[in-house]
């Protein structure tokens, strides 16, 4: 799976006031899309994700075959799906990292 190309995904809250307070259902919501996050991760996948300290928005870098598959792994994270967070997809490639040689 180490070829293959890599994608960025950027997520937002919808609603306004999601910064300052985070409802019991967003909340629910968000748990489920630590989960989904979860096991990308576990399927190799994931290659790292996490929200801004600050909530306005949270990233995932991730592998696909495809633009249409990485598309669709976006679209089925539930914080997107059941729409919490609004979502921007972008092709990625790691340029610099730790360990790199």
């Amino acid at each position: 799976m180490s070829n293959l190309p890599e994608f960025v995904y950027i997520i937002r809250p919808i609603r306004s006031g999601f910064i300052e307070e985070v409802l019991p259902e967003e909340m629910e919501v968000m748990g489920q899309h630590f989960e989904y996050l979860k096991d990308l991760l576990e399927k190799g996948t994931l290659l790292l994700a996490g929200p801004c300290l600050d909530r306005t928005m949270g990233i995932t870098v991730f592998k696909a075959e495809s633009i249409e598959e990485a598309r669709a792994i976006m679209e089925n994270d539930p914080a997107v799906k059941l729409g919490v967070m609004s979502a921007e997809l972008h092709e990625y490639r790691a340029a610099l990292f730790a360990g790199q040689k």
